[in-house]
């Protein structure tokens, strides 16, 4: 929670594989006391998550728990009314920098990924961290959506690891990690399950979430440790509300035939809400949805703050996010393609948030 004498910004971080707007409005209605465009509600992407999408069967069911998808926003609103009722005085620290060590790759293609974590750390008058939040794209899913058991995966040992060393709250939000940036939990010693692909088993037990959040958290403490705590920071929050047509058939029967009843217009396409949120010398895109690491790239170079930050599966879930020339172009993205809104969301994406950083520059 971030407020100034004209903002108050509340950032969440959900331990969820997804969390659509239409569950994100009910907490917004649950907390009136705050602008609901300036609720950033993002999720972690643990694949050991119970389903927050309810996914219709088709045979007339569907895939979730309704009592437990408003369990969760009603948790979610009491953790966002006691963070506004626990503000207290603080400076803010920001910081950018590659991560070292055995932590994330790309599936497709094992070194096209982005190796930035973004930092922002609140700091309280006697230099005591408040709350680091690390910015990074990596699916964790080291055990996986098949292992039985309901768990933060890699996320909660890089919390439980920075919270342990330097005290307060640690927060994460994934970033532009579509198409397959996940965790590296390769086991290198062993000879790949397919040679000429790269492709090796990967290690699905706890001790190797450890591994990679506990590094993952040092790398984040390594690289925010030389910062300096800003004077007066800048507060802004701006949003813009996006339209997407749906081409792709699966997708469109979850937004049609979901209980949830998730918002649509008549012309099969969606509308959701993209945020451009400056702290300091931070500036902070949502995406809603996984935009592929070259999208991330390219908006992270077209951004205009000193440390720029993306917030992947914010304030929506919709699948990939593929440009136009990525889109059905090769074998490799049939499932990516198939599993996106359509050809042209990458491109109303990127011309979206272009338009938002540009006006941001005026303001």
């Amino acid at each position: 929670m971030f407020r100034n004498e004209s903002e108050t910004v509340a950032i969440v971080s959900l331990d969820l594989l997804g969390f659509p707007s239409v569950l994100g409005d009910r907490v917004r209605k649950l907390v009136p006391e705050i602008n609901g465009r300036n609720m950033i509600i993002g999720v972690t992407h643990t694949h050991s998550a119970p389903d927050c999408y309810a996914f219709p069967d088709g045979k007339g069911g569907h895939t979730g728990n309704l009592d437990y998808m408003q369990f969760v926003c009603e948790q979610t609103a009491k953790a966002i009314r006691q963070a506004l009722g626990n503000l207290r005085p603080a400076q803010i620290r920001t910081a950018t920098g590659e991560v070292q060590g055995k932590v994330a790759f790309n599936y497709y293609a094992p070194d096209l990924y982005d190796r930035r974590a973004h930092i922002l750390q609140a700091i309280d008058t006697n230099g005591q961290p408040l709350v680091t939040l690390v910015n990074y794209a990596v699916h964790p899913e080291v055990l996986g959506a098949d292992s039985g058991i309901c768990s933060p995966d890699l996320v909660g040992p890089m919390c439980d690891r920075i919270e342990s060393t330097v005290g307060g709250m640690a927060v994460f939000m994934n970033g532009a990690q579509g198409g397959m940036i996940t965790a590296d939990n390769r086991d290198l010693t062993k000879m790949p399950r397919d040679a000429q692909r790269g492709y090796w088993e990967g290690i699905g037990t706890w001790e190797e979430c450890q591994r990679i959040g506990h590094t993952l958290a040092d790398e984040a403490l390594r690289i925010i440790q030389p910062a300096q705590p800003q004077d007066s920071p800048r507060l802004m929050c701006v949003n813009k509300q996006v339209t997407f047509p749906v081409e792709s058939d699966d997708l469109w029967a979850v937004v049609t035939y979901s209980p949830l009843n998730y918002p649509k217009n008549d012309n099969r396409s969606v509308t959701t809400t993209i945020n451009l949120l400056h702290i300091g010398d931070a500036q902070i895109l949502t995406i809603p949805g996984e935009a592929m690491p070259n999208i991330g790239f390219y908006l992270k170079r077209k951004m205009t703050g000193q440390h720029n930050f993306l917030f992947g599966l914010t304030n929506d879930a919709f699948g990939y996010i593929l440009t136009e020339v990525d889109y059905n172009s090769f074998p490799r993205y049939d499932y990516v393609s198939r599993v996106s809104l359509g050809e042209m969301t990458g491109e109303i994406l990127i011309e979206n948030a272009l338009q938002m950083i540009k006006e941001s520059q005026t303001n």
